[in-house]
Formats: structure tokens, C-alpha cells, sequence
């Protein structure tokens, strides 16, 4: 072999190394951009799923007083509407007096409508 073209190859060589590299410095710096923005993404998914647990601790607070409202209504309840579509007041105001004919109570209306 040539001295010569054993100089080239060894440049060929050389320059090919330098553009790996070059190449290799890229990727670099592409996968620490990924794990920063990954280590973001999952400090945001984690604060995001707290607010999701908090909201469903809420919801569940929540259904438990309806549970607790539904469970006003019932015979007595009925009871009530019943005495004051007859026409008397079932409010702590007035209760069991004769309402005037025609005429609604608010007292009473809040109560009956009290979810």
C-alpha cells in the first residue's frame, strides 16, 4: 500500500469520526431535553391527578349528602305536602293552622322544597 492512500483513509477515517461525533453531540443533547421535559410532564401529572383525587374526595362528600337529603323524603314527608295541599301550614311558624284560601305560604314552600 501507498503511503498516500494510507493517509487519505486514515483522513477519510478522521473526518468520518468528527461527523459521528457531531452526530453523537446532537442526540445528546435531544435525549436531555426528553428526560427534562419528561420529568415535567410527569411532576404535572402528578399534581394534576392530586386535584382529581381531591375533586372525587368532593364528589363523594358530596353524593353522601344527597344520600342524606333523599333520605328526608319520605312518609312524613309526604305526610306534610299532603296537610298543606289541604290547606294548612306546615311551617314552625304557623303549623296546623288553616291557610287562607288561595294563598301560599313562603314559610311553608321553603320547607317543603328543603333538598
Amino acid at each position: 500500500m501507498d503511503k498516500k492512500a494510507v493517509f487519505t483513509q486514515v483522513s477519510q477515517l478522521e473526518e468520518r469520526l468528527g461527523e459521528l461525533h457531531h452526530e453523537l453531540r446532537g442526540l445528546k443533547e435531544q435525549l436531555a431535553y426528553l428526560i427534562e421535559e419528561n420529568h415535567y410532564l410527569q411532576m404535572e401529572n402528578e399534581k394534576l391527578r392530586e386535584r382529581l383525587d381531591v375533586q372525587d374526595d368532593d364528589v363523594e362528600k358530596k353524593s353522601g349528602d344527597m344520600q342524606k337529603k333523599k333520605a328526608f323524603v319520605g312518609e312524613g314527608y309526604d305526610n306534610l305536602a299532603r296537610l298543606y295541599q289541604e290547606g294548612f301550614h306546615v311551617c314552625n311558624t304557623h303549623y296546623g293552622s288553616i291557610r287562607a284560601e288561595g294563598e301560599d305560604c313562603l314559610f311553608c314552600l321553603s320547607f317543603l322544597h328543603q333538598k
